[in-house]
């Protein structure tokens, strides 16, 4: 059976990825083939357990950054890897780029304790197309005001942190721009699924 394809969102929070993540499932979907629509931290019950954690309680970014693994294990374990094997293509909002990004980027975690638990936890697996929507601080704060629902920790974070991330993101793209591509998240809704189109035609 021909395995499926791993597809994964990734952008600063208040990007707008999580706005288009239902359509671009919809592009994916043809006759024939089945897409697994998931997320991270999250995706199995005990990763979603460990999601809420993540999000409401202050932490050491090592301690952070080791329980976003350790979901990820589980959620690769469980859903992705079986998905996968099974011909089912998935597409995820947030992989181990995001931990790159946002621990490794934002916080200072250094990349070659984020790669080996990578390695550890999913064991060489990467995406086969990587979107990273990308938007000034300013967009994305205005974005997040309108969202009806309490900010998380890291919606909280300043914009000098923002911009660590964003950086990291627009950095893990020039270093691998097969796999991830950049998409400019200014623009209206029908723009960006314009480009979005662009970008996954080819996977």
């Amino acid at each position: 059976m021909t395995r499926g394809r791993f597809v994964t969102l990734e952008g600063v929070d208040g990007a707008g990825k999580s706005t288009h993540v239902a359509w671009i499932a919809e592009r994916l979907r043809v006759p024939g083939r089945k897409v697994l629509v998931t997320r991270e931290p999250g995706g199995t019950a005990l990763a979603e357990r460990l999601r809420e954690l993540v999000l409401a309680e202050p932490m050491d970014p090592i301690a952070e950054t080791m329980l976003l693994f350790a979901a990820r294990a589980d959620h690769v374990q469980r859903e992705i890897g079986p998905a996968l094997a099974a011909g089912t293509w998935v597409l995820c909002d947030r992989f181990t780029d995001a931990t790159f990004a946002y621990q490794g980027g934002g916080k200072g975690v250094a990349a070659e304790l984020i790669a080996h638990l990578a390695q550890v936890s999913h064991n060489g697996l990467l995406p086969d197309r990587t979107l990273v929507f990308d938007c000034p601080y300013e967009v994305s704060r205005e974005r997040l005001s309108r969202a009806a629902r309490t900010p998380d920790r890291f919606e909280r974070e300043d914009s000098e942190f923002f911009e660590r991330v964003r950086q990291a993101y627009l950095a893990l793209a020039r270093s691998d721009p097969e796999r991830i591509r950049v998409i400019d998240a200014t623009g209206s809704p029908e723009e960006i699924k314009k480009l979005v189109e662009e970008e996954i035609s080819d996977i």
